[in-house]
């Protein structure tokens, strides 16, 4: 293997253009170095040999191309990281999905035979836990969704954000809203605890963690039906129906929703499968919003994130949810690039796709293609389409709030 001062000699050498003689030299000798020489490594002489051997050019490139690799590191670096998640980071184990079936024309005996379950001589109790920020236009087409099936509805509303920022008490205010619900529904206040500097899921599983004493309090029984989902993620009315109905289904079933984004018109994937719904039992269920079991329901409603009326409102969730932390710059947050990006369907922060394999992220980086399909969307949301058109296909221009 070559010493340091070989490895030096071929540098100074190609700083020469090729010769082994440093010209610009006084009493040091680049290319004939004596044996004490040859023993040293990084000399100071042959240092400056090089340097001296480089010209004007060189230097003007080497100080821009530095601080253009580390402002574009500053600027992507989240991109690349990323963008190279599949080298460390696997896929979760695949859940076991139960295809869905359904037509408004078959009996619900059918279905549920269907589904390898019996049927009931009578409907499990519903009840709709949700932890709610701001989501008003969101929770209007749940509960309408839900309301036919649903015994109780259940709502937590803190005047803290997860990020620990206050916040008024959206719902408190616009409850004359929601008198459809009144004779059933269970609301409840969290007062924040404004930990600066926490992570933020902290505070959003203090938040959850009350949610199960306001299920008690709304009187949830054994083998009632839970559903755990956030507003935004609502399940199809059919989807409930059919689990309220049917017998011996899974003690924990997640729902795959179609995943949209700012409104029906950019679908993603079909890859939302957070949301689930339990046969309550008491003492061990508890809310939550991550993977509790290995089996999932097939295309069993929407969600639908970042879904709003007002840019203020785009704003508002951009630094107050979790992920509070992908807001790298403080122009992420300009109205009217929220604007833009909402009717191009890019990314509000910039980043790229959360996938797992290289073939995923790159299918996906990009805009979100537009789509024109209104077809099985809450029924609410087309009965009332004037009032909720920003939701719909061809309607990306945003009220400024």
């Amino acid at each position: 293997m070559w010493s340091l001062s070989k490895i030096w000699e071929k540098v100074c050498k190609v700083a020469e253009g090729g010769s082994h003689y440093c010209s610009k030299k006084s009493d040091d000798n680049c290319g004939g170095a004596s044996d004490e020489d040859s023993g040293r490594a990084l000399s100071m002489t042959r240092l400056k040999c090089i340097l001296r051997g480089l010209d004007l050019k060189t230097y003007i490139f080497l100080l821009i191309l530095v601080p253009t690799c580390v402002f574009f590191i500053y600027v992507h670096g989240q991109k690349i990281t990323y963008f190279l998640r599949p080298l460390w980071e696997k896929p979760p184990q695949p859940f076991h999905e139960i295809p869905h079936y359904y037509h408004e024309n078959v009996s619900m005996e059918n279905l549920c035979r269907l589904h390898g379950w019996g049927i009931r001589e009578y409907p499990r109790r519903v009840f709709d836990a949700v932890l709610f920020s701001n989501e008003i236009d969101l929770l209007t087409v749940r509960w309408k969704e839900l309301y036919p099936y649903v015994t109780e509805f259940v709502l937590l509303e803190s005047n803290s954000t997860f990020t620990g920022l206050p916040k008024p008490l959206v719902f408190n205010s616009n409850r004359e809203q929601f008198k459809f619900v009144e004779s059933r529904l269970t609301y409840g206040q969290i007062p924040g605890r404004f930990r600066k500097g926490e992570n933020p899921f902290i505070e959003e599983a203090y938040q959850r963690l009350a949610l199960d004493y306001l299920l008690k309090k709304a009187g949830i029984q054994d083998d009632d039906l839970l559903i755990m989902s956030d507003v935004d993620e609502i399940p199809s009315r059919h989807t409930i129906n059919l689990l309220r109905w049917c017998d011996d289904i899974p003690q924990v079933l997640h729902l795959r929703l179609k995943n949209y984004l700012y409104s029906f018109e950019f679908f993603v994937d079909n890859n939302s499968w957070r949301a689930s719904i339990h046969r309550y039992q008491f003492g061990k269920t508890r809310y939550a919003h991550y993977r509790q079991a290995e089996v999932i329901l097939a295309d069993a409603g929407w969600h639908c994130s970042f879904c709003f009326r007002h840019i203020s409102e785009f704003i508002f969730k951009m630094k107050a949810y979790s992920h509070f932390d992908r807001v790298r710059f403080s122009h992420f947050l300009n109205p009217k690039r929220v604007q833009r990006v909402i009717c191009k369907g890019a990314d509000l922060f910039d980043m790229l796709p959360e996938e797992y394999t290289f073939k995923e992220i790159i299918g996906k980086m990009g805009p979100i293609p537009h789509s024109y399909s209104a077809v099985h969307l809450p029924a609410y949301l087309l009965e009332s389409a004037d009032k909720y058109r920003f939701l719909l296909p061809g309607n990306c221009m945003r009220e400024s709030g």
